[in-house]
């Protein structure tokens, strides 16, 4: 599934057979190359445009044997230079909007603009295939077997067939597509089949609904308590304000200018905000925080930036200074970058208030740490936070306006935002001249490595290799220096190195005087390097599926093509769920796929502890989504009874 074609001079393959296998890896064949998975064969030519290559090969063969493998300009169709060998991967899949609803089995949904507060089904994000679990709100759970033609009084129609116990089949027509959302349950069990033309669902869905009345009730009570404590009203925007935000260095893209509105009215209003701002990895959620953590310092109120690694602090720490470098604030670092006399005087400055801004880790978060004027709290990345510090979050989030931002929203949240509970804004368009991230997932092979190293390596940039284990870190380090050029410069970084050393590194890399940085899984989030355009992930199947994603987004952030390999163990048979893990990293490279990934783990990890045990049963017998709408019923239904008071 994950191989990998290898093709040399002076090779014995049958053409015809090699056209085969090229259409096995998902290439296309055709009269002429022209993009990307294309490939012709005229006689004893064979041109090949491979997946992650900037243009095509063409192969000359002797009946049966490769004569010369060369590159090739197709505009000018001339021969641009000779190889001795090159690796084909398979063509990575991406979705093309279209939901019409074709006769094939994969029914694939469209990548609309994400409308919050208004209700959206789980099939915008994930797609439905032969074999699964489906829930029909009408007639409950059954099993998804495809589609089929059927006669209705507007002729032959599309229509989804579902199967329910005793074999009887429900024919869906393609217009209801609403009625039916894929099943998603707790990890690892099956639903029970519901019968037709009985009671049986009607009876559990109405068991649901009292339960997920308390709920209800139970969150709208939460939302009621934090509006009654109140905030503080920020003033309106200073002319300092619109200074700094003119030093941002790019054009500001409609949904982060939309967001930074949205933001400062929570801000200049008098209750205490409390946002979720989503966006993928790379598009602007820093500077929608940027611009907020500004406006909080120009009103005299301190703000604190909580981040969950040492080098992302370190970064957004130097991104703050190099950006108010010509204003009267005071910016601040607190992590294990700090010497212990450090964090005693940063402190000590933020209890008497001479810090306005503090960046730090779960640090921010220590008893000692006592804040002479929070005004604003920024958590990036919340879920990644444990369940300790979780808590002390919600101790500083009392009274304080909270912006949280994610590129994989915590499904549960992302539906309270749908219910009107949560605040969220979305930053759904991605950077001008952005380009989405080439992703191959292959088995270790180090002529794949050699080649990505080298590739990028010769056009001036830079590489990530990702190996999560410290203790044969350095030996790894130098099986890549073997592997890329010989003046290559190869450095490991890892978090149990000392402070200072750490730090040295990253800043070499972000400075280019590094060329591959073999690091552990420190990297994953936030780091922004704009020359590192291609990152290989070792034992890619030991990461969770956000994980990789966020490895992914460490590359192809600005207008250069970017390639990702997730490397597997070569003959080693993978866990189901890394499999699938794998699969829906690979499927979803497309630009702003942060959402689906969110619902793809979801579903491959289950529903699990998202509103409580006690609601587990209810979950498991409805699925998630229907539990979900239920409960946004539920809301609005006790909002105009006033029962939030």
């Amino acid at each position: 599934m994950f191989k990998s074609l290898k093709l040399y001079v002076g090779q014995q393959i049958d053409p015809k057979q090699l056209a085969s296998d090229l259409a096995g890896f998902g290439y296309s064949r055709q009269e002429q190359v022209a993009e990307e998975g294309d490939f012709s064969l005229r006689g004893e030519v064979m041109d090949i445009y491979p997946a992650s290559f900037e243009c095509p090969i063409r192969l000359v063969f002797d009946f049966n044997k490769i004569e010369s493998v060369s590159s090739i300009d197709i505009a000018a169709n001339r021969i641009l230079g000779p190889h001795n060998a090159v690796i084909i991967l398979p063509k990575h899949k991406a979705y093309h909007s279209r939901i019409v609803v074709s006769n094939r089995f994969d029914l694939k949904s469209t990548t609309p603009a994400i409308k919050f507060n208004q209700e959206i089904p789980l099939e915008l994000f994930i797609e439905l295939k032969k074999g699964d679990y489906v829930v029909h709100v009408q007639h409950g759970i059954g099993r998804y077997l495809g589609l089929e033609k059927i006669k209705t009084a507007r002729g032959l129609q599309d229509a989804f067939v579902i199967e329910y116990a005793n074999k009887e089949k429900l024919f869906v027509p393609a217009s209801n597509i609403h009625f039916i959302q894929k099943f998603i349950g707790l990890k690892g069990r099956p639903p029970k089949i519901n019968r037709l033309g009985t009671k049986e669902w009607q009876k559990i869905k109405n068991r649901a609904q009292k339960a997920i009345a308390m709920v209800a009730v139970g969150l709208l009570r939460q939302q009621a308590q934090r509006l009654a404590l109140g905030g503080f009203a920020f003033s309106k925007d200073t002319q300092w304000q619109a200074d700094f935000e003119n030093t941002f260095p790019y054009h500001e893209t409609p949904d982060q200018k939309k967001a930074v509105l949205e933001v400062k009215k929570d801000m200049e209003s008098p209750g205490a905000m409390d946002r979720l701002l989503c966006g993928d990895v790379g598009y602007g959620k820093t500077e929608v925080a940027m611009r907020a953590v500004f406006k909080a310092v120009m009103d005299n109120k301190q703000a604190a930036i909580l981040v969950p690694t040492t080098i992302l602090a370190e970064q957004h720490y130097q991104n703050f200074r190099r950006r108010l470098k010509d204003f009267p604030v005071a910016v601040e670092m607190l992590s294990r970058f700090r010497s212990d006399s450090q964090q005693k005087e940063i402190i000590e400055g933020i209890k008497k208030g001479s810090v306005d801004i503090i960046i730090g880790t779960h640090r921010l978060l220590s008893d000692d740490i006592v804040f002479k004027n929070l005004g604003l709290l920024i958590i990036d990345e919340e879920q990644r936070f444990g369940v300790r510090n979780k808590e002390k979050i919600k101790s500083l989030k009392t009274d304080v306006d909270v912006l949280t931002l994610t590129a994989t929203p915590i499904p549960r949240t992302l539906y309270m935002g749908l219910m009107g509970l949560r605040d969220i804004s979305a930053i759904n368009t991605p950077p001008q001249n952005r380009m989405p991230v080439a992703t191959y997932v292959a088995e270790y092979d180090e002529e794949i490595i050699s080649y990505a190293l080298k590739r990028e390596l010769e056009r001036g940039g830079q590489v990530f290799f990702v190996h999560n284990r410290v203790h044969d870190i350095d030996e790894v380090c130098e099986r890549v220096r073997s592997l890329a050029d010989s003046k290559a410069r190869v450095v490991s970084a890892h978090g149990q190195m000392p402070e200072h050393e750490l730090e040295e590194v990253m800043v070499r890399f972000l400075d280019k005087e590094i060329d591959c940085l073999v690091s552990t899984a420190i990297i994953e989030s936030g780091i922004d390097v704009p020359g590192a355009n291609t990152i290989i992930v070792n034992n890619a199947h030991t990461f969770g599926l956000s994980d990789l994603h966020q490895l992914r987004g460490r590359v192809g952030r600005f207008d250069r093509k970017a390639y990702s390999y997730f490397l597997i163990p070569k003959n080693e048979p993978l866990n189901p769920q890394a499999r699938k893990r794998l699969e829906a990293v690979k499927e979803y490279s497309q630009l702003g796929s942060g959402f689906r990934i969110a619902m793809e783990d979801l579903e491959i990890r289950g529903a699990g502890n998202l509103l409580g045990t006690q609601q587990h049963g209810h979950i498991q017998a409805v699925g998630f989504d229907l539990y979900c709408r239920l409960l946004k019923e539920a809301v609005d239904f006790l909002k105009t009874k006033g029962v939030n008071n």
